[in-house]
């Protein structure tokens, strides 16, 4: 919760939306009281909307809990020197080039504090006017005096004001601005007159190759009361109001939903929608809260509509994933058969595009797994698949065994639970080649149903016909456990015995023996024999101590592994 909250602040703080940034962060630090970034960041907001006792408070708690962190230095002597505290300043600054002596920020703002803290200690000659502009008090003497309270509202004005007390020596740059002048008297408390046509007839007379050029249309409408400039800031102001208002109105609604007061919390965010709708979290509240209420079909709508919102005003990716996961996750709950799954999917699926989310992956991997499981349970007819494995069953009497692979197929689709199935199946893939998926099929068969033979002489047939006849032999033997008078399963062992005793007896012949040494040396079973030292060891007592060698014969472990490397071809008896 506490990260979801600060993404929102660093994306409306990406945007400009200082007002929103500093709520979301507010958000966080509720939900992390101890989070020294949360604090850091919202210093960064506060200073962006000059805010500065907020930003050096929150600065100076970012310090108190990571005191070795440089970039809370920087957010501190940003802070002082937003208030003019400029030795303040350039002693964090200095504090945090201890930390990090190579961040250039740092170093920046320690440059300017420095410069602003030269610059303020000795005026210069042609501004002596410094210390009217220094400190808060300036603006509230403008604010309070009527002749310079209209111009507060003029941004071109505020801005001039800013740059004069950022630094002092900038006045020349606007003293022929009237406005500067009348608030420069109200600091000074002194009453500059007026200019007169008169003047204007001087100045004109002394300097004649230099006519003065009558104010601009445009100046003299930013100047005036009524003018545009005053209407747009008007304008910013309430904007700002209704941001403000409808941050209170979500705060009012997340109480609301953790009380699950469902009804009383879309009242308010239906409010912060219809005072805000450049924030697309007020829309994606109230989705959550219709999905809570199990209105599905409204929270899917308010979800699309954040998703065509948010890409309207460029939101943060992660934020139309969310909407989109939403979404996802509001149909599942409305799908009653397979297909309805498909549309959750498919916004899961395109959440996933926005913003790899591992929630969102694990809820798209459910929904997958849900959709196959329905769709076997609608497709499950035990008749239907008895009559499609009778079709293959013709067919592979015809030995058209493609299609007779097509119609057990289709029989399993019907009846995944068929052992017989898998097992006439696996014969088709003997015939055709198929080994390997033959043999997965006979596998198959048998763990449907251990005592049905079939699966053993199907398994055996693959095994003895790829030359592993240890393993066949095991296959043949496994199977009469549960029909011990199988005789598919004892001629089975009969043809497994007779060729690894023609690899003891030594009659293969010298392409035989090589084929199966080939074999046997990637079977891994008789690589692990052979790596093991103790059967290493074995293997020379027989060749030159018979005495040992007599020993070990009577030990049946070592016994079996050396038969296994006999049928291998790897060790012949003589």
């Amino acid at each position: 919760m506490a990260d979801d909250a600060k993404a929102k602040g660093n994306a409306a703080f990406s945007a400009g939306d200082f007002i929103a940034a500093v709520s979301h962060f507010s958000d966080a630090i509720a939900l992390a009281p101890t989070n020294h970034v949360l604090y850091s960041n919202r210093s960064a907001a506060y200073a962006s909307l000059q805010r500065y006792a907020e930003a050096l408070s929150d600065a100076k708690k970012t310090v108190e809990l990571k005191p070795d962190w440089s970039k809370g230095y920087s957010r501190l002597g940003a802070a002082h020197l937003g208030l003019g505290h400029f030795d303040d300043a350039v002693s964090a600054y200095k504090k945090g080039l201890e930390i990090d002596p190579n961040n250039e920020a740092l170093k920046s703002g320690l440059a300017d504090a420095q410069s602003e803290a030269r610059s303020r200690a000795v005026p210069s000659p042609n501004n002596l006017f410094g210390d009217a502009f220094s400190g808060p008090e300036m603006w509230s003497k403008l604010t309070s005096d009527p002749t310079t309270r209209p111009y507060l509202q003029q941004p071109d004005f505020v801005k001039m004001m800013q740059e004069i007390q950022r630094n002092p020596n900038n006045l020349n740059l606007y003293l022929k601005d009237q406005r500067v002048m009348q608030a420069l008297g109200v600091l000074l408390n002194v009453k500059f007159r007026a200019p007169t046509p008169e003047d204007a007839e001087m100045q004109e007379s002394s300097t004649p190759e230099r006519k003065a050029e009558p104010p601009k249309e445009e100046e003299k409408k930013a100047r005036e009361p009524g003018s545009e400039s005053m209407e747009l800031s008007v304008e910013e102001r309430e904007k700002k109001e209704r941001k403000s208002q409808a941050l209170k109105e979500k705060e009012a609604g997340n109480a609301a939903y953790k009380k699950k007061d469902f009804d009383t919390a879309i009242q308010h965010y239906t409010k912060a929608i219809e005072l805000d709708d450049e924030d697309i979290s007020f829309i994606m509240n109230r989705a959550a809260t219709y999905l809570e209420m199990g209105q599905y079909e409204e929270c899917i709508k308010d979800c699309d509509k954040a998703v065509e919102r948010g890409r309207e005003l460029r939101s943060d990716y992660k934020m139309i994933a969310k909407a989109l996961t939403r979404k996802g996750t509001a149909l599942v709950k409305l799908a009653k058969s397979s297909k309805d799954y498909e549309p959750a999917i498919e916004s899961f699926q395109k959440a996933l595009t926005e913003h790899r989310n591992p929630e969102t992956l694990k809820k798209l991997n459910d929904v997958e797994k849900a959709k196959k499981e329905l769709e076997q349970q609608e497709y499950f007819d035990p008749k239907l698949a008895d009559e499609e494995r009778e079709k293959g069953n013709e067919f592979f009497k015809q030995q058209k065994y493609p299609e007779a692979v097509k119609h057990y197929t289709e029989s399993l689709k019907r009846n995944p639970n068929d052992p017989k199935a898998y097992s006439n199946r696996a014969a088709c893939y003997t015939k055709l080649g198929a080994l390997p998926e033959g043999l997965k099929d006979a596998e198959k068969c048998i763990e449907l149903d251990p005592t049905f033979s079939k699966g053993y002489t199907r398994k055996g047939a693959i095994q003895f016909f790829t030359k592993e006849y240890e393993k066949a032999l095991e296959t043949y033997q496994e199977g009469l456990k549960h029909d011990p008078q199988n005789q598919e399963l004892l001629d089975g062992v009969r043809r497994c015995v007779e060729q690894i005793n023609k690899a003891s007896r030594g009659d293969l012949s010298p392409e035989e023996l090589k084929e199966r040494q080939a074999k046997g040396m990637q079977d891994p079973e008789i690589q692990n024999i052979l790596s093991d030292p103790v059967m290493r060891q074995v293997l020379i007592d027989f060749q030159e101590n018979p005495k040992a060698a007599q020993e070990h014969t009577k030990n049946p472990m070592v016994m079996t592994k050396i038969q296994k490397l006999v049928s291998a071809g790897i060790v012949q008896i003589r």
